[in-house]
């Protein structure tokens, strides 16, 4: 890919993320502004389907990643698994991640005041899980150039991660312990 063809391609993904996030603000001002008191549950509402959104992808990438491993090099089957890998992380797990945490910090200040124990470990496992995602995005830059090291059984591994983090996390808010 030319230097052009990149620099085409990054601005039209800086453009498409500036107005998704125009697009998300003007909608939930809107909403904040028509809903008045019942904003809460809305709130509510969109975090949930972009929690399953992200985990979603963060489930699906380290998958696509244990298949593309085995896809000898340059082939048609690893140039596949990386448009896959770029428009998943793209297209769905970073912008349910921002969403996931721009309404998951409102709840957390409107709804709790950010206090309580269960709350602080929640938002502790979802920094952790977070950092994954900045683990696996690297990991799709490094297939994208080639440059991936780890095996199969690696990834396999990391698949279950997200699993775990979310059966603790769900438990958190579901059963609030502490």
């Amino acid at each position: 890919m030319s230097n052009v063809s990149n620099e085409n391609t990054t601005g039209q993904a800086m453009k498409r993320m500036v107005i998704g996030i125009v697009v998300l603000v003007a909608a939930t001002a809107l909403l904040y502004f028509v809903a008045g008191d019942g904003f809460y549950l809305w709130a509510k509402a969109i975090h949930v389907v972009a929690v399953i959104a992200w985990m979603a992808g963060m489930l699906y990438l380290p998958r696509l990643f244990v298949y593309h491993v085995d896809a000898e090099k340059g082939s048609v089957q690893s140039e596949t698994f990386k448009v896959m890998e770029r428009r998943l992380l793209r297209g769905i797990i970073n912008p349910a991640m921002i969403v996931t945490w721009v309404f998951g910090l409102w709840l957390a200040w409107k709804g709790f005041g950010f206090q309580g124990g269960w709350l602080h470990t929640k938002i502790a496992l979802v920094l952790i899980l977070s950092g994954l995602h900045g683990y696996l995005a690297g990991a799709v830059r490094k297939f994208a150039e080639d440059k991936n090291e780890k095996p199969a059984r690696h990834w396999r591994i990391v698949n279950e991660i997200p699993t775990l983090l979310m059966i603790v996390i769900v438990i958190l808010v579901v059963v609030k312990p502490f």
